[in-house]
């Protein structure tokens, strides 16, 4: 059954307190119009988003809850997840505020893994405060992959534009290294399975960009393309998956090449990310594709340069609760559009 869509349950990571997070997520159910769209449940502290409210001068109501039972739908929720107060210094890398973010981040996804939330998004962090003894991740998406069934993906999207990594949070230097055929077939096949479920796409075409300087040339500056990249592509090509590629990466994105596809991959992050947030920027979502549940969030980081100034864009992380609505509902309607409506005669 699909639910109705004030009734999907967002639950929100509140992120670096430190940064933009709380008011890009104030400003974007400001608009009381979004209460509609779903139920948003913020897992922080009621009495610190006030004043952060305050603060900003934002007329947002908030309704504080202590239990996710007590959410209601048409108001923004905000579970208290802790009591303490907690020091802000709006604009400052702090381990403490880190800690906090961490507390916000593991409650949420705890309930997304026991249904108590539909689907999840996170407000930034900073991925240097967040590191302790009991959380030794680089970001969101590897705490994710350990949590949630799957094998998780960054899949950056705005719009028709889609861009996946076969490497993502890895030094440059061990990028070659780290490409193997498993791993180009097992990310391949999480983009097409997630342009068919999340994206209602029945036959994806996916182009994958070559690792080196005009695909390595023949060999010339490097044979990646050529003794692993291609022939993994020809293979599952003649399997049936629609993939294309290697292309050159310098002006696959200047010639507007990427429209001809329904998605893109790129070999590491700055390749992929860097056409994607200079076509997107604002506008673009980061979202998990690959996993049992639903994540996403805005596609900039904590901003401490502009933190508490009031001058944030919100769109980004409210493209990002559309978004993880969207999907949410996509993967019901593929699950019952697939599902076998003959029930089997007991013999």
């Amino acid at each position: 059954m699909i639910k109705k869509a004030e009734n999907i349950i967002v639950g929100i990571s509140i992120g670096d307190l430190n940064g933009i997070g709380s008011e890009v997520v104030l400003k974007t159910f400001e608009d009381t119009r979004m209460l509609e769209l779903c139920t948003p449940v913020i897992f922080a502290n009621v009495k610190i988003l006030s004043f952060i409210k305050r603060n900003l001068e934002l007329t947002v109501a908030l309704h504080g809850i202590d239990k996710l039972d007590q959410v209601v739908p048409g108001k923004l929720n905000v579970l208290n997840v802790w009591k303490e107060g907690v020091d802000l210094n709006l604009g400052v890398n702090d381990d403490k505020v880190g800690e906090y973010a961490i507390k916000s981040f593991v409650a949420a996804t705890k309930a997304l893994k026991e249904d108590l939330v539909d689907v999840l998004v996170t407000a930034p962090i900073n991925k240097y405060n967040i590191q302790s003894e009991d959380f030794k991740f680089p970001g969101h998406t590897d705490y994710l992959d350990q949590e949630l069934r799957g094998d998780a993906l960054m899949f950056m999207v705005q719009d028709n534009l889609r861009v996946g990594l076969l490497t993502d949070h890895v030094p440059i230097n061990e990028v070659a290294s780290r490409l193997t055929e498993d791993l180009i077939v097992k990310k391949i096949n999480t983009v097409k399975q997630s342009l068919i479920k999340d994206f209602s796409i029945n036959n994806p075409k996916i182009a994958v960009l070559g690792l080196n300087p005009h695909c390595g040339d023949g060999g010339v500056i490097g044979k990646e393309e050529e003794e692993l990249i291609r022939p993994v592509l020809k293979k599952m090509f003649d399997q049936g998956t629609m993939v294309f590629g290697p292309f050159a990466a310098d002006g696959f994105f200047g010639s507007s090449h990427y429209e001809k596809f329904d998605a893109v991959i790129a070999t590491y992050h700055d390749q992929g990310l860097v056409p994607f947030k200079t076509l997107s920027f604002g506008k673009g979502v980061n979202f998990t594709a690959g996993l049992s549940k639903v994540r996403t969030s805005p596609d900039h980081g904590t901003a401490y340069d502009i933190a508490g100034k009031g001058i944030a864009d919100f769109n980004s992380f409210k493209e990002a609760v559309y978004l993880a609505v969207d999907v949410y509902r996509s993967r019901i309607q593929h699950e019952e559009m697939v599902k076998n409506p003959l029930k089997v005669k007991e013999k």
